[in-house]
């Protein structure tokens, strides 16, 4: 029956399709094999998370080979959310990604940048789908390496430098991540995530097991992109093509917030790592030092990749803040600012995309009088700058109210006063991407500029649209997401 091999169709399909681009080689046949891939893979995920929601967590042994021996795949309502939100984004850039990478991506190149965004789509949904330690290793090598292929794809030079820095961080992160992985295979005997966390409590207290927790966070740190671990990701998102910072930067750093989740609250879930440890405060003070830093330093950005860039840095700082209440209120706040961020950056760099293909530049000054010339483009640009500011009726705001609540519960007045207050700072560089489409003058001579294509219009309006739709109607998210949590604290409780 074809809905029991759907965990396996969720890997397999774009695993097989990226070698097809390679072998087709040609741009529209390349484009249309991605373009059916993402949009099954979009199907699958959304039928195995209404399966998880109807019957439960879903276990998938490969091969036939049982359980912890076997390598296993395993959907619960976490891992569901997020190959929801994956492959949303990857199914909704492809229709974007059409007429952008032309334009961005040297035309011999172009069948490469589908095979690694195939396989980029790969390992991101392979990491959220297992339920092996290693596996997932190998699935966050898959995606990375890809990744450092699609930024060096950049036309400007430096995306080659970007490229090599991240590659560099990626790999020291890796690193880290399997030394942690290969102590706690020498303290239990088991790679299995589900067995892993039965068998930790028993050896807690060893120095091994809490130098592989070290290890594991600093690891994962640097692939979300927490700070001070984020010294990759603005040149990365600035320099790579358009349509790949969209996709990384709504999808990347989002599943290595998921890692840092299963190994906080499912692999130490039972040991109640953020009482007995001094887990919280770490990831509490980072989180609100990179909400101030990254949105600070974001103003004085001219780039307007790179400011968005540094915006994702402190973004992230609000899911680890979520992750540190440690409370079905945080983390569900954490969870769901998963899918919103995702949503609003994925539209906010497609904006990017649009003003790249008609002007050439994201250089604020050459943004003068451009709400005038690319009016649908930029009024998209501002429905996401205010999801980032979290103005009421969009996404941002159902994140942070969260977040301020879960605050609140604990008593923590000035946290939920830093959340609010951290907002301010996304108000400022906002304004001034606002100030110059709208409240300068088109510069004397400068040519005229048409609108994006349709092509490119309608998925960034998809997004821009959902940021609203899901900001005024958060039901069904914040449903799945604090069932989510609440899935997750049980091995806490």
């Amino acid at each position: 029956m074809i809905a029991a091999q759907l965990p396996a169709l969720q890997v397999v399909m774009p695993l097989l399709a990226a070698p097809l681009c390679v072998v087709i080689r040609r741009t529209a046949p390349a484009w249309s094999l991605a373009l059916v891939v993402t949009w099954a893979c979009l199907a699958v995920s959304i039928a195995l998370l209404i399966q998880v929601l109807d019957g439960g967590t879903i276990s998938y042994e490969i091969g036939g080979w049982a359980a912890p021996w076997g390598i296993e795949y395993r959907v619960d309502l976490a891992s569901a959310f997020v190959l929801v939100i994956v492959s949303a984004i990857g199914s909704v850039v492809m229709p974007f990604a059409r007429v952008s990478v032309v334009r961005e991506v040297a035309p011999d190149r172009i069948y490469l940048f589908y095979t690694m965004y195939l396989l980029c789509l790969t390992g991101l949904l392979g990491i959220a789908i297992t339920g092996d330690a290693f596996n997932l290793f190998v699935f966050l090598e898959i995606s990375s390496l890809s990744s450092y292929v699609l930024i060096s794809l950049g036309r400007d030079r430096r995306a080659l430098t970007a490229a090599y820095r991240y590659l560099i961080m990626g790999t020291i992160g890796a690193t880290f991540y399997i030394i942690g992985v290969g102590m706690m295979y020498m303290m239990t005997g088991t790679l299995n995530i589900a067995d892993l966390a039965t068998l930790i409590p028993a050896v807690a207290d060893t120095r091994t097991i809490q130098v592989a927790l070290a290890f594991l966070t600093v690891g994962v740190s640097l692939k979300l992109a927490l700070f001070p671990l984020h010294l990759w990701l603005p040149n990365a998102y600035a320099f790579a093509p358009s349509v790949v910072t969209a996709f990384l930067a709504a999808t990347a750093t989002k599943v290595a917030v998921y890692v840092l989740v299963r190994i906080y609250f499912t692999v130490f879930g039972a040991v109640q790592l953020l009482e007995t440890m001094p887990v919280r405060g770490v990831l509490l003070g980072l989180a609100l030092v990179g909400m101030f830093a990254a949105s600070a330093v974001a103003i004085f950005q001219n780039d307007v990749k790179r400011m968005l860039a540094y915006s994702s840095v402190a973004q992230v700082g609000y899911m680890v803040l979520g992750i540190s209440f440690a409370t079905v209120t945080g983390l569900t706040g954490g969870l769901v600012h998963l899918f919103n961020h995702a949503l609003m950056k994925c539209a906010l760099f497609m904006a990017m995309g649009c003003i790249v293909l008609r002007i050439g530049s994201v250089h604020i000054r050459d943004l003068d009088g451009l709400g005038k010339r690319m009016p649908l483009t930029m009024a998209a640009f501002v429905v996401g700058g205010l999801s980032l500011i979290g103005l009421p009726l969009t996404v941002g705001f159902v994140s942070k109210w969260y977040l301020v609540q879960a605050a609140l519960e604990q008593d923590w007045w000035p946290v939920a006063l830093l959340v609010m207050l951290s907002s301010l700072l996304a108000v400022a560089y906002v304004w001034r991407i606002v100030e110059a489409a709208y409240f300068r003058p088109v510069p004397a001579g400068a040519p005229a500029v048409q609108e994006a294509p349709v092509s490119m219009l309608l998925p960034m309006w998809l997004l821009a649209g959902a940021c609203v739709y899901f900001g005024i109607d958060a039901t069904r998210t914040l449903e799945v997401a604090t069932n989510a949590a609440l899935f997750l604290l049980e091995g806490v409780r």
